[in-house]
């Protein structure tokens, strides 16, 4: 088992949150220090996730980081806005108006300088805005020329700042080009530096009709590409970004056995949207999940479950789980 488990969640996940029927959400709004505070009474958590311009920015960087170390927290992860505006609904980095491109290539560049202010390993880039809604909608050769250039680029930039390239299959688009574990891979080894990866969203490999432990594990065991994980879940159909394990247990454990089988040593972050609940409770219910199952690997044996695998029983697996369940 990895020596030390460490935890993170998307500091948004203690802020009310909104959808397409209630756009001003479903709780009471929260500032930045509030969600510091929130975040504080998690067990276990030690590190929070921030937005570009929406937590940190030119004028208060160093603010923020000494609030967040003074919190008792790392900054694990900056996720720079590329989508929540209505400039990008045309797509970022593969806009056609070359100044969206570029602004949209600044806008990563200035996130991995505050993450390197903040002592910060990792920026999280997502094209939700990256993608197509109709047929004959795409110049796909063009598209992925500029995601594979706009990519290489920022990863210049500061090259000691990691970046994650997170996958989905839609939404806010009905397709985004950075769709699955397979496309990523494409694109890593298409911008090849040493310094951009690839974050696995549990939900989003789920809305793809993958299986979270395969990803992984074609990440990591191939080429060390595995940077970061996003915690989650849901019910295949839709992000809907539900607590840890609440639907796919099992499935859950799996991707626990390989990441841990597989030596990832990256945070174990939660991108939990808890619209209805209390994001509090939501987390530390999300931690004690993964903890728990950690704890099920313990007790049932990491031997025992390498050799269901060899065995390739799956009345084997059935029974172990069974007993690890319920007996």
């Amino acid at each position: 088992m990895v020596s030390k488990l460490r935890f993170s969640a998307n500091i948004n996940t203690f802020n009310a949150c909104a959808d397409r029927y209630v756009l001003g959400g479903y709780g009471k709004r929260l500032n930045t220090d509030e969600l510091i505070s929130a975040a504080q009474k998690v067990d276990d958590l030690t590190g929070v996730e921030l937005v570009g311009k929406w937590h940190v920015n030119d004028d208060n960087v160093e603010q923020i980081r000494r609030q967040v170390t003074d919190a008792g927290f790392d900054v694990t992860c900056v996720t720079p806005d590329i989508w929540a505006s209505g400039k990008w609904g045309w797509g970022s980095f593969t806009s056609n108006d070359p100044k969206i491109r570029r602004e949209a290539i600044n806008e990563v560049k200035k996130s991995m300088e505050w993450a390197k202010q903040l002592n910060c390993e990792v920026i999280d880039l997502w094209f939700g805005q990256d993608g197509f809604d109709y047929p004959l909608q795409a110049d796909y050769p063009k598209a992925w020329s500029l995601l594979i250039e706009g990519v290489a680029e920022c990863a210049d930039h500061v090259p000691e700042v990691k970046i994650v390239v997170e996958y989905k299959p839609k939404e806010p688009r009905t397709h985004c080009f950075v769709a699955t574990v397979g496309k990523t891979i494409f694109l890593l080894e298409k911008v090849n530096k040493p310094n951009v990866g690839a974050m696995i969203d549990v939900g989003h490999a789920l809305m793809g009709y993958e299986n979270a432990a395969e990803s992984a594990a074609l990440l990591q065991y191939f080429s060390k590409k595995l940077f970061y994980m996003h915690f989650n879940d849901n019910w295949r159909y839709w992000d809907d970004d539900m607590t840890v394990g609440s639907v796919h247990t099992i499935e859950t454990l799996e991707l626990l056995y390989w990441l841990d089988h597989l030596d990832y040593q990256g945070w174990y972050a939660l991108d939990i949207f808890p619209y209805r609940e209390d994001g509090i409770k939501a987390a530390n219910e999300s931690i004690r999940w993964i903890k728990g199952l950690f704890g099920v690997m313990q007790r049932i044996s990491r031997k025992r479950i390498a050799e269901v695998i060899a065995s390739g029983d799956a009345m084997a697996m059935s029974a172990l789980m069974r007993e690890a369940f319920l007996d």
